[in-house]
């Protein structure tokens, strides 16, 4: 509707136009509008440049790359041990491999014991720990190994369980019976040098 067309003789309601179909009480009511559309827009720009002068640094200078630090003799594996983005630590997958790069045996249970151990020592060098936790991926040779891995699992964290999506895949590295991902929080003071 412009404002050269009678209020309701294109069809729209009263509520736009008023009781009295008045064109001054439309253009009131739309010059409303437009400075409240104004207003909200203005303060999204406002908040948005508050935000941008308060972040200290960009994502990619507050970022960093730790290094695999117990492969498997002889392996260079193409990826980081941990990521750490500002306040947030990211771990790759482990299996439960001992310090000689193997797998340990025992089936499941000892290779979920061994992989949230070689897990809770990650977090630990990078400044963090199983309450910081907050997102866990977990990845079975076999989804009838569930019950046997979360009996393991369930043991490492005192105060709450993180998030969690846990499936079955046809295969994992080395033959390894289960994989974890985890995410967890970390304080930016605790940077690893």
């Amino acid at each position: 509707m412009n404002d050269s067309t009678p209020c309701g003789s294109d069809g729209s309601h009263d509520a736009l136009c008023g009781s009295g179909g008045s064109r001054d009480a439309l253009a009131a009511q739309r010059s409303k509008a437009a400075g409240s559309a104004a207003s909200a827009s203005l303060r999204c720009l406002l908040l948005g440049a508050m935000f941008a002068f308060a972040a200290p640094t960009s994502a990619a200078d507050d970022t960093e790359y730790f290094p695999v630090t117990h492969a498997p003799p002889g392996m260079n594996l193409p990826f980081s041990e941990a990521v750490r983005v500002g306040g947030m630590l990211y771990l790759s997958g482990e299996i439960g491999t001992g310090a000689d790069g193997k797998l340990v045996a025992g089936g499941i249970t000892a290779e979920a014991k061994q992989l949230m151990d070689n897990i809770g020592g990650t977090l630990a060098r990078h400044g963090s720990s199983w309450d910081r936790v907050v997102q866990c991926t977990v990845a079975l040779a076999d989804i009838k190994d569930w019950p046997a891995f979360n009996e393991v699992y369930r043991g490492y964290f005192k105060q709450h369980f993180p998030a969690r999506m846990a499936y079955a895949a046809s295969g994992l590295a080395l033959g390894a019976r289960a994989e974890v991902q985890c995410n967890a929080l970390v304080d930016r003071a605790a940077r690893h040098h």
